[in-house]
């Protein structure tokens, strides 16, 4: 079985967009909040969360202090959080309630059970060449996985992905080591101030069969 990436890029968390599949991304973090949903299915503090389902919601958050917004009540002169969006989860009402259990644990931005991963401080495309089958792939990947986390990625595509060495400009990839670590520059910026198209230069990694599918 596939063990869990460490990193996700924006596109994987962008396609759990739903009630039943809630991701968001924060302050560098993925976190999985589909268990909050179910379990306050129906409740109109849930409607924030759902309407920014899949993407990055690090706006919400003060960087330095890892907690949402906050801003001075010019009414009551007391501190509150700020929540453009409506009052959402687990954000205190503006005064006195029967209805607000003061108690009610850890926030759900604080609750590291809800965490699954990092999201990617930059992403880059590789395409990736089986020279067995002549078969090609463009992959989006995160630039701080290792070639091994790769390899987990692309099981999906081949079972025997194991069974294969990696080779980029005829010298071998160390798996324990990232594309930049393997001396494949990321050129993403160089290109963009040449005005190229980074679709015409992305690298390739070579794939060749060992012809041995005992790890298959």
């Amino acid at each position: 079985m596939a063990q869990r990436p460490r990193f996700f890029t924006p596109s994987q968390v962008a396609s759990h967009n739903s009630e039943a599949d809630l991701w968001v991304s924060f302050l560098g973090k993925v976190c999985d909040l589909s268990p909050l949903a179910i379990l306050h299915h129906g409740d109109p503090l849930l409607r924030p969360l759902l309407e920014c389902a899949g993407s990055d919601i690090s706006s919400w958050f003060d960087p330095e202090t890892k907690d949402l917004l906050t801003f001075v009540d010019p009414v009551t002169s007391c501190v509150r959080y700020y929540t453009p969006r409506g009052r959402v989860l687990h954000v205190p009402p503006t005064g006195p309630r029967s209805d607000w259990a003061s108690d009610g644990g850890e926030p759900w931005w604080r609750d590291r059970r809800y965490q699954v991963g990092l999201l990617s401080a930059k992403t880059r495309w590789i395409r990736m060449v089986n020279t067995l089958t002549s078969q090609e792939q463009r992959v989006q990947v995160c630039s701080e996985e290792t070639l091994e986390e790769i390899l987990q990625r692309h099981l999906g595509h081949n079972s025997h992905a194991y069974s294969y060495t990696w080779k980029y400009q005829e010298a071998e990839l160390h798996m324990d080591k990232t594309l930049q670590e393997n001396n494949m520059a990321d050129n993403d910026a160089e290109l963009q101030r040449l005005r190229l198209d980074p679709d015409l230069f992305t690298p390739a990694v070579m794939l060749y069969f060992n012809d041995d599918l005992t790890e298959g």
